[in-house]
Order: structure tokens, then sequence, then C-alpha cells
């Protein structure tokens, strides 16, 4: 707490925003002025928001998971992610806390202690797994009524997108006063972007990082989500991270970037001396290839992150590998030798930051002690080799496939994996209850 008050107290700090990442990746927390808050030093919640739904709900089985009495968790500021608030009126910090049971022990429920127990199993091993994120979301006028269809928003000409537009400059510059916002917020928040572009979708964007730390990376994610959704406010429109927010555009990403790189040697292991890919590469990726189908809920954590995984689009629908593929799932990029990297292409940008990142690392350790092989690569169109979608078509799937999974149970830990399908169960059957637009259109009087 004493790196806390000295920067609370260089930066004259009268109000702090004290946050945790829910399960769906979202921040939760209190309000403090910044005596309250060190007097404090940290303060508790109930551990029954970590168990929440994303409609406010609790799973079934929420009370076999956390106490009935509601009772708190103890909640422990990380100095290394105190922030400053570009957008607040008053001089506000943010700062993300660690979640500890009253036993002192780290709670297992918490998607900060679900990926620091990942990367523990690393460091046991002398290595640190390095990620860099890259980040889809579209910006889209404001949408009060959830009736109606989202619509891309405008940029200063006054017209909305038609055609598609990658990589292209002007389509940017459209929005040039929301980046500009935008870039100004991050760098007084010290996150690491790295570059802009526009994306295939109408008004969809991507953001990429640097590579880095993957909890440093996860906060970052974790923080830019808030600050793209504050920027966009500002500027009178909103930003989604929907995997499919628009059902004639292209869903939204969180591709990981992932290597590994030795302690004692600060090498990447992933390539050999003479620039020949690694064993321990191959058994990463082997990893990847057999359990991302039981870590899919991760990657596609809500019920319309599976509208993305559809044929003929730019989302990955099958478990192979390729060099500079992008129609395969797992995809490596040309690189120097050191930059030696695997990009999962799985994640969507709904996904939450700490257990997206927290599974892929996972994946890939047991393809390192299982030394698992994967696949031979794929140097053509994935899509066109005749094969079917290898994975699960809905969130319901999804969990029944990580439920069957007692390797990543045991890595995630049991009790996180049963309060996680719990709360995704919940949400998933109450939106099967919802009869849509579709059915009343095409079975009303048709069936």
């Amino acid at each position: 707490m004493e790196a806390v008050e000295r920067f609370l107290k260089e930066n004259f700090i009268t109000e702090v925003e004290s946050t945790l990442p829910d399960m769906t990746g979202n921040p939760r927390g209190k309000f403090y002025p910044t005596k309250k808050f060190l007097a404090e030093k940290g303060g508790r919640i109930p551990e029954t928001l970590l168990v929440q739904t994303v409609t406010g709900d609790w799973a079934d089985n929420h009370y076999d998971i956390v106490a009935a009495s509601d009772r708190d968790m103890i909640l422990v500021p990380d100095p290394n992610t105190l922030r400053i608030v570009p957008w607040a009126d008053e001089p506000t910090a943010q700062v993300i806390n660690d979640c500890y049971d009253t036993e002192g022990g780290l709670h297992p429920l918490s998607s900060r202690t679900v990926l620091r127990k990942v990367l523990a199993l690393y460091e046991k091993e002398g290595l640190q797994p390095v990620i860099a994120p890259e980040v889809e979301f579209y910006l889209i006028q404001k949408n009060i009524d959830p009736d109606y269809e989202l619509k891309p928003a405008t940029g200063r000409s006054g017209r909305r997108e038609t055609a598609r537009q990658s990589y292209s400059i002007d389509a940017v510059n459209e929005f040039n006063p929301i980046i500009d916002t935008l870039y100004s917020y991050c760098e007084a928040q010290g996150l690491d972007v790295d570059t802009l572009i526009h994306e295939s979708g109408a008004a969809q964007m991507e953001i990429n990082f640097l590579h880095g730390n993957p909890l440093e990376l996860a906060d970052q994610v974790f923080i830019f989500k808030r600050t793209l959704r504050e920027t966009a406010l500002k500027h009178g429109i909103y930003a989604t991270f929907m995997a499919k927010p628009m059902q004639h555009e292209p869903g939204s990403s969180m591709h990981i970037h992932q290597s590994l790189v030795d302690v004692k040697t600060g090498k990447n292991i992933f390539i050999k001396e003479d620039g020949n890919y690694s064993d321990s590469f191959y058994n990463y990726l082997g990893g990847l290839q057999k359990y991302t189908p039981n870590a899919i809920s991760f990657f596609a954590p809500n019920v319309n992150s599976y509208r993305r995984f559809t044929p003929d689009t730019s989302a990955p629908v099958n478990m192979k590998w390729g060099i500079d593929n992008r129609t395969t799932g797992l995809r490596v990029p040309i690189a120097e030798p050191e930059a030696t990297r695997i990009e999962n292409r799985f994640p969507g940008a709904d996904s939450n930051p700490y257990l997206a990142i927290a599974a892929s690392l996972a994946c890939g350790y047991l393809g390192l002690k299982e030394k698992l092989r994967p696949t031979h690569p794929t140097y053509d169109a994935a899509a066109e080799e005749g094969d079917t979608i290898e994975l699960a078509r809905s969130l319901e799937e999804g969990l029944r496939l990580l439920e069957s999974c007692p390797e990543i149970r045991e890595i995630m830990g049991s009790r996180f994996v049963d309060a996680y399908i719990g709360v995704k169960r919940a949400e998933f059957e109450t939106f099967h209850k919802v009869i849509s637009s579709w059915e009343r259109e095409f079975l009303l009087l048709n069936v």
C-alpha cells in the first residue's frame, strides 16, 4: 500500500475506482474518496459477484460454489495496475485488485487468479510466456432499443460505409476525432497499444498491443475495453466487442500471439539454433490442436460468440495450422527467429482476456507435458479442403466439451470450472427461452 499511497499523493488523486474483473471480464468494484481507500487498504466485496451472469442472475449451482451466507472476499490492490482515469471530471485513479479468501489464499473464482495459476506452472518449468493480443471492435450508432438491428457509425463525411475497406487509411480517418481521443486516453494510462487498422467490416477496427507479460497484457485489454467505450460515448456513439454484432458483417476476434522464453537464457524456445522450429514449438502447437475444442467456451464465452464460427468468413472453423496462413485456426507468422510465435485465432473480442489467455496457455502447457505432435501444416486455403466445422456450434455444446476434459479442469481449478460452467449454462438457458423474429417469420404459419 506504500506504493499505492505514493502514487495517489503525487497525482493529487481525490477519488479511487477500485476494480476487479468479473466472470465476463467487465469491471466490478467500488468508488472511494482517497482517504477512505487508503484507510481500508483494499476493502472487501461479496464473492458472489464472481458467479453472476451477464444478465445479473446467478447459476443454479452457485450455492454449491460460494457460501450461502454471501460472505466477503478481501481485495488487495496491485500497485502495477494503478492508472489515471483520463475521462473523469475530478482527479481520479483506478486500480485492479487481486481477490483473496478469508483464509488468505488467492480466491479460486477470480479471473486473475486463474491466469496466475497457469503462469505459475510455466514458472516451475523455468519458462516465461510472452503474448501479444490483437483486439477487434465495431463503432456503431447508438442503439437505444435492442429490438432494432445495429448500424455502423458514420464518420466525418456523414455517410455510412458500404464497401469492404480492409487497411483503408481514409476509412480510419473518417473517425479521426474518436481515434485521437482514444490514443490520448491510452497514453495517459500507459497502455502499450501499437498499431490501429481498419478491418473488413463497416466501421470495424483492430488495435494491436505490444508483446509482453500475459498478466500485464490481460490487464491492459481489460482497461482498454472500458477506455474505448468511454471514448465512443464522449463522441456520441457506441463501441462494441460483441463477437458478431451485425448479420452481414464479419465477427470481431481477439487473436493471441504467444511464445515461450527460457528464463535462464532469455531465448525463445520455439526456435532452434539452426533456425528450424523446435520440439517445444511442435509440442505446444499439438496441445493447442488437441485441447482447443475443450477450451472453446473460454474463447467463445457467450451465446452470440458462436455466430462468428460460420463457413466462408474470416473466422477460424478448423483445427489446422499453417505458416502465414490466415485460413487456419492456428497461424505461425513469418518473423525473425527470436520473434517466432503461434497466433491463436479462435478467441473472440467478447472473451474475458484473463481467461482466454489462461486457456490458450493451458492448452500449450498440456502439449508440452504430453509431448504432443501437431498435424502437418496447411499451405492452401483450409476452407477449400472440404472439411466440416471442427468446433462447437453453441455455448451449450462448448460447455459439455469443457466438462468432459479433466486435464483443463485440473489446470484451471475444479471449483472455478464448475462455477464457469454453471454461470454460462444459466446464460444459455436464459437465451434459449427467447423466441426470435426468425422463428416468428418462418415457423408461425408454415409448420
